[in-house]
């Protein structure tokens, strides 16, 4: 049971599928499989959960194509940071795939009609390689297709897995299969229902198991006519995930949101679905549906007209309308008059107002809202409480109104970033919690002092940078020493459920730990653990379903052979050096830049901007999508608007410094010189070289294991240099978001913040484009194309210490003594080596040609001990620093060494 109470539905994209794209089978065949990645960083990008890969073709070694794109997956970061799954009718395909995948695999898929025997085996494997598995409801005597026989099989399967096998039940996800309706022929009529009764039946009696299918096969019947098929999978889906349905493959950006479907295409959709009595004497539901058909063909839904017909409800609706809309105009004007009306100034809080927010959250929780929308609305909130708080003050007495609960908020000591954890406070304030926001860079000691102080119902962390994860462990263990009890919660962007299972709540057994993945799940979180009924409850079902992920990455802790880093050097990433030619730069030492923000204003990349709304999608499609594409357009509206405020009233400051130094390779280092004569070290930069099997290239070579270093002509083969940078466009940002904050108004502090941070990584974009075509040079000719430039269609790279090219954070003090950071552009780093102001980036400039991004990945001791050597660490300060990418226990290694 998930104790957050929302139903989430994870999309999974199958474009990576040759059986299903023509255009990705046409790059594997023809080995383009460069391109062919790019196909699957669009899915991501596009909002895809889960990678699904394919490469059953007739004309391709399908294990090898398998093997390889996987292993090329594994190394781009921004492909890898969501699930693979595994897709063959070839369990040898399958079982390849398994042995590359870095992280939690999931396997489709495996069914019992070749009999238990050999379910029993291809499970086991799964198991043993720690992958989830879809279950096939198809068993010996052929695929399920009623509801009966889609959860008997189902049972078995489960049973098999869980007794005979020790499968983790979380672990099973069961395809009921997906038939066409509406087809003519009457038996195929009761498909749908079939599908959506078995699910909620396996929810029911499967614990921790769940659903997925392939929505598109649902409206096969109706192909060519796409308006018709995407109202189909919207009425299919809106009653699927409200039976337990988990995840599918569908083009999630293009299905219409329930409510705006057409209402007489939605009634007719919706009794071919639910196979509903005949409403027509003569025609069928089927018959009725294909005449209606054609009226919808190639139709797009038409936006409603805003107008002001919603002034003449009652005082009350107009509030609901207000808060809904995020409308202000009225808000002052409806709230006095609801103030008139009602005996005390609190009633109209405790009433009308909250019956409003009610409605706000009811929306939200139904995916019918989104995250702008919810801030907008606490706007109008907090300006109506604005408008009534000189009344309730005049009173002076009983006018403390009752809170849901008392929520703490932090972002944790060393990290300076919070627009996320402002969001969650938002979020909550709108569902009647009363949040005290701590801030950035809390140290533990205050926000234990301070959560007695206010004795508050529950704590929550916030966090973005690795460092900060050890952080939250430390004050989930002086939460335990100084005797807590009350819940904790973790959130962030490099936080997990994982790391939260088995590193967070052993730290802390007094109280409960929860893990929330997000804004959306803050309130049925909190909710849930401040409800008397179903705290106990919920509490329990989370520490079980955490000493499940704990058992599980102890599973995946018998940790994968990998290359020595002698081996691994070996095969370092080759590059011929002989007549080549190292660009010279314009300048050695640095040089400080600050540009108007109208200059970084056009390399703004936007598709991250909706993203930190939990609005996915690329932009400027996102705008035009089905489902959130008014809301983009309204957000993306008001921020052009700021935006151009930023631009002419100068808000923000935006300082940044550039430099250039000789630069030799030595091993895994880069020398840096103080001069030409390249005699006498400046300083030292160190890279981390992936370990990780890759298997062999067309030629059998095994491919190259790359580290940073080896995109700098190594010494006595060439003089090379090496660029750095940081920049920051947050001088001011405190101050604005702090005068929003103190009138009330929310939205326009978060968006205030996510412009910042945008026009930061502009900045960025901005330097980048001129050290290629001016300061360093060796791109004179490269034009200014802003989508080409989003895309890093160009030649170098700007890798930053902490991601995961070099995933040592420490880097980034070396760097920043290099450029004299600090004393150029006022940025500062904490003790977790976060940038301070937080809109901010900095990096290094490599310009070789076939300087490429990549992930080290899990690394062994030996290199450990290796990289501790070179920075002058002990081994604990080691793991401490590199502790996420260890494929090590350090303390099992450390009571080895002691033993």
């Amino acid at each position: 049971m998930d104790p957050e109470m929302r139903p989430v539905f994870v999309n999974i994209g199958e474009r990576t599928n040759v059986t299903g794209s023509a255009k990705f089978k046409k790059l594997i065949v023809e080995g383009n499989y460069p391109e062919a990645l790019s196909v699957a960083r669009q899915q991501v990008e596009a909002g895809a959960q889960v990678i699904d890969v394919n490469m059953d073709e007739g004309l391709l070694d399908s294990q090898q194509a398998m093997v390889t794109f996987l292993n090329l997956m594994a190394a781009e970061p921004d492909i890898a940071r969501v699930p693979v799954m595994i897709d063959s009718s070839k369990w040898e395909v399958i079982e390849a795939g398994l042995k590359c995948v870095q992280g939690k695999a999931i396997v489709n898929s495996i069914s019992l009609k070749e009999g238990e025997e050999k379910f029993l085996e291809q499970a086991t494997l799964c198991l043993r390689y720690g992958a989830a598995v879809v279950v096939m409801a198809f068993d010996e005597v052929g695929q399920a297709d009623t509801e009966k026989r889609k959860v008997e099989i189902c049972t078995r399967a489960y049973n098999t897995l869980v007794d005979k096998v020790g499968f983790p039940p979380e672990d099973i996800i069961f395809d009921p299969n997906i038939f066409a309706v509406a087809t003519g022929i009457e038996e195929h009529d009761n498909y749908a229902v079939d599908f959506i009764e078995a699910t909620r039946r396996i929810k029911q009696m499967l614990p921790y198991a769940r659903v997925s299918g392939g929505v598109s096969n649902v409206s096969f019947s109706f192909r060519g006519n796409e308006p018709v098929r995407r109202a189909i999978h919207s009425v299919f889906l809106y009653h699927a995930i409200n039976a337990g349905m988990d995840m599918g493959i569908v083009n999630a950006g293009d299905l219409p949101v329930y409510d705006d479907i057409d209402p007489a295409l939605r009634e007719a959709v919706e009794d071919v679905i639910l196979n509903r009595p005949q409403r027509d004497p003569v025609m069928t539901n089927t018959e009725r549906l294909v005449e209606m058909a054609p009226r919808y063909k190639g139709e797009k839904g038409q936006q409603q007209v805003a107008n002001l017909e919603w002034r003449k409800g009652t005082v009350n609706e107009r509030l609901t309308h207000a808060l809904v809309h995020g409308i202000t105009e009225f808000i002052e004007q409806d709230t006095e008059e609801a103030r008139l009306a009602a005996e005390r100034p609190l009633h109209v809080i405790e009433g009308p107002l909250m019956d409003g927010m009610n409605v706000v959250g009811d929306l939200f929780g139904a995916g019918k809202m989104f995250l702008p929308q919810v801030v907008k609305s606490a706007r109008v909130m907090k300006q109506a409480v604005a408008w009534l708080m000189p009344f309730m003050e005049a009173e002076k007495e009983g006018q403390e109104r009752k809170a849901a609960g008392k929520v703490l908020m932090a972002t944790v000591k060393g990290d300076v970033h919070d627009i996320g954890k402002n969001i969650v406070g938002v979020v909550l304030q709108c569902n009647n919690y009363e949040v005290v926001d701590l801030g950035v860079m809390v140290p533990a000691d205050r926000i234990l002092d301070e959560a007695k102080k206010h004795k508050v119902d529950m704590i929550g962390l916030s966090g973005l940078i690795t460092p900060s994860l050890d952080e939250m462990v430390f004050v989930a263990a002086e939460m335990e020493r100084q005797g807590f009890d009350i819940p904790l919660l973790i959130g962030g962007a490099t936080t997990s459920r994982t790391h939260t299972a088995v590193k967070i709540e052993p730290a802390y057994r007094r109280g409960p730990t929860t893990y929330v993945v997000d804004a959306s799940r803050a309130v049925g979180v909190v909710s849930g653990l401040l409800s008397e009924g179903e705290r106990d409850r919920i509490i329990a079902e989370t520490r079980a379903e955490y000493v499940k992920v704990r058992e599980q990455y102890a599973r995946g802790q018998t940790t994968k052979a990998r290359a020595s880093i002698q081996e691994a050097r070996k095969r370092a990433f080759a590059i011929d050096w002989k007549g080549y030619a190292p660009p010279k730069p314009a300048f050695i030492g640095t040089r400080v830049f600050e540009p108007s923000l109208a200059e970084l204003v056009p390399f703004i990349d936007w598709s991250p901007f909706f993203a930190s709304w939990e609005l996915i999608g690329r932009f400027p499609q996102i705008l035009e999508d089905d489902v959130v594409g008014q809301a983009a357009t309204d957000l993306y509206r008001d921020a052009r608007a700021m935006l151009d405020k930023v631009v002419e009233e100068k808000w923000f400051g935006a300082k940044g410094v550039i430099g250039f130094w000789p630069a030799q390779a030595q091993g895994d280092d880069i020398v840096l010189y103080t001069d030409e004569t390249r005699v006498a070290e400046f300083s030292r930069l160190h890279t981390l070289r992936q370990q990780m099997d890759k298997g062999a290239d067309k030629s059998g070579e095994a491919k190259a294991n790359v580290a940073l270093s080896d995109f700098v002509a190594p010494i006595g083969q060439g003089a090379d240099y090496v660029g750095g940078f940081a920049v920051t466009a947050g001088h001011g940002e405190d101050e604005i978001v702090a005068k929003f904050k103190a009138a009330g108004d929310d939205y326009n502090a978060i968006m205030a913040s996510a412009l910042a941070d945008r026009l930061a990584e502009a900045f960025a974009e901005w330097l980048h484009y001129k050290a290629r075509v001016e300061l360093w040079g060796y791109a004179a000719d490269e034009d200014a194309d802003v989508e080409r430039l989003i895309a890093e269609k160009y030649q170098g790279i700007r890798p930053a210490p902490g991601y995961p090219a070099q995933p040592d954070h420490t880097e980034k003090g070396t760097l920043f003594k290099l450029l004299d950071a600090e004393a150029a552009t006022g940025l500062q780093l904490t003790e977790s080596y976060a940038m301070t102001p937080g809109a901010a980036v900095s990096g290094l400039f490599f310009s070789h040609r076939q300087a490429h991004y990549f992930g080290v990945g899990k690394i062994d001791a030996d290199q450990v001990e290796d990289y501790a050597r070179r920075k002058g660490w002990d081994m604990e300060t080691a793991e401490r620093w590199l502790s996420p990418i260890l494929n090590y226990d350090p303390l099992a290694r450390a009571r080895g060494a002691a033993a």
